[in-house]
């Protein structure tokens, strides 16, 4: 059996936005029609180290919203994720000029998270980390209100393959 096709969600150290945002995508995908959700979702950093524990507070943001992901360890970003990606997700700027310089050929498919909302909504997810829970909390938030553009982007993407 073919392997699902892969999303990546990235950030920097993958303890604390991208696993977030792994989990909401995965959610939100998981309730549309195939292929959408049978798409594998992962996540990881462009500066991440192997197997570091999740950040209390991202575990805690989710959990307030029905998510667990406590079980998440991070995970480096890799040429063979990016191989298999048929799109992958940045929480800033930086993280996709990160990607591009590090990495040869130059992935085509990186979005920001944030790309296809409204041209007046702020594209750029901040890094919460070492902040208070209402840092991760409105983090959360920018992912969740990003979702429905996410999903209609992957819905067009989809079709055409």
């Amino acid at each position: 059996m073919a392997k699902p096709a892969t999303i990546v969600t990235v950030c920097t150290a993958n303890i604390c936005r991208s696993p977030m945002a792994e989990a909401l995508l995965r959610h939100a995908l998981s309730a549309q029609p195939e292929p959408l959700k049978s798409l594998r979702i992962v996540s990881a950093g462009v500066a991440a180290r192997a197997r570091d524990r999740v950040s209390e507070n991202s575990v805690t943001a989710l959990k307030k919203v029905g998510l667990d992901i406590k079980a998440h360890v991070s995970q480096p970003l890799t040429k063979q994720l990016l191989d298999e990606a048929i799109a992958v997700f940045c929480m800033t700027e930086s993280h996709r000029a990160m990607i591009q310089l590090t990495f040869d050929p130059v992935p085509r498919h990186v979005y920001l998270f944030r790309e296809f909302m409204p041209r007046s909504a702020d594209k750029e997810i901040g890094d919460p980390y070492g902040g208070p829970l209402s840092e991760y909390e409105s983090c959360r938030d920018e992912m969740v209100e990003a979702i429905p553009s996410l999903v209609e982007f992957l819905k067009e993407l989809t079709s055409k393959k």
